[in-house]
């Protein structure tokens, strides 16, 4: 396995394991975030469990041809995309339109990132990873890192949000 990911363009490969490392402490931060939440351990391991893939992927990139790795990607998406549409629901119905003013809105954007990701690392152990996936995978990687950096320069965004959400950074 660990000859098909060598012949790939070696700058390709580094971003790849780049986006990988930010995206795992992205996710360990987020689970680290969710210390003063009422259903702490829940979230934890909804982002836990992802940097932890995240991790196994930078120090072996193809550890997503592994039964156990993709058996773990794959629950955690699907139980991540049961969550996405119960609380997509609940938004929906409840007409809201300030998703990120909403706990609900946060939490769901926050598992639908965990899977997006976890379906962008599927199977990129198999063969060497392409200037699309790459590209995608740096975008998206910018993605959240922008926006808790906008959402902590403009604290007037957060002045509705719960207490708990306001105080572990």
């Amino acid at each position: 396995m660990g000859e098909v990911c060598k012949e790939q363009q070696p700058w390709l490969f580094i971003i790849w394991k780049t986006c990988n490392a930010l995206m795992c402490l992205f996710f360990t931060l987020a689970s680290y975030v969710q210390i003063n939440d009422p259903d702490a351990g829940l979230w934890m391991a909804g982002y836990g469990v992802p940097a932890a893939l995240c991790a196994f992927i930078v120090w072996r990139a193809d550890v997503t041809e592994t039964l156990a790795w993709r058996r773990v990607a794959d629950l955690h998406v699907m139980i991540s995309c049961a969550v996405v549409s119960m609380l997509g629901w609940r938004l929906f119905t409840e007409k809201v339109s300030a998703i990120f003013q909403q706990e609900e809105g946060r939490e769901c954007s926050g598992l639908m990132l965990t899977g997006v990701w976890l379906l962008l690392c599927r199977h990129s152990g198999r063969a060497a990873v392409g200037a699309l996936r790459v590209s995608t995978a740096a975008a998206i990687t910018v993605f959240p890192f922008a926006a808790w950096l906008y959402y902590h320069i403009n604290k007037d965004l957060r002045s509705d949000w719960p207490s708990h959400c306001t105080t572990a950074l």
